[in-house]
């Protein structure tokens, strides 16, 4: 499988790593949109939220528990911050390999265009 995350993750290609344990490991975005932009994906290759399912929904659930650890680790919990993950080509999924977002640190836009 040639997918790049799957090299971060395994330690191939280089990050700069914000968080890591058996089943989640999360890095800083190469191309920030804010101040504070972490990729979070789970270790095990899941395509996109269209693979989640009974065998793997654990994994997301621990996703979702660590979410909030890194927002309070990056002080944007109480200011806000947003969770995005692209679901296919035509929502912008251009590695596909299931990951969260995590964007904050400035006012962000309403914009979803």
């Amino acid at each position: 499988m040639d997918c790049i995350f799957c090299k971060i993750v395994n330690g191939e290609i280089p990050s700069t790593k914000v968080f890591e344990n058996d089943k989640v490991f999360a890095f800083r975005d190469l191309n920030p949109m804010a101040p504070t932009h972490i990729l979070v994906v789970p270790k095990e290759h899941i395509g996109s939220i269209n693979d989640v399912n009974s065998d793997n929904a654990l994994i997301i659930a621990e996703i979702f528990k660590i979410i909030p650890e890194i927002a309070k680790k990056e002080n944007i919990e109480n200011s806000g911050y947003r969770v995005v993950s692209n679901c296919g080509d035509d929502a912008g999924q251009t590695v596909h390999h299931l990951h969260f977002h995590i964007i904050g640190g400035k006012k962000l836009s309403d914009n979803m265009d």
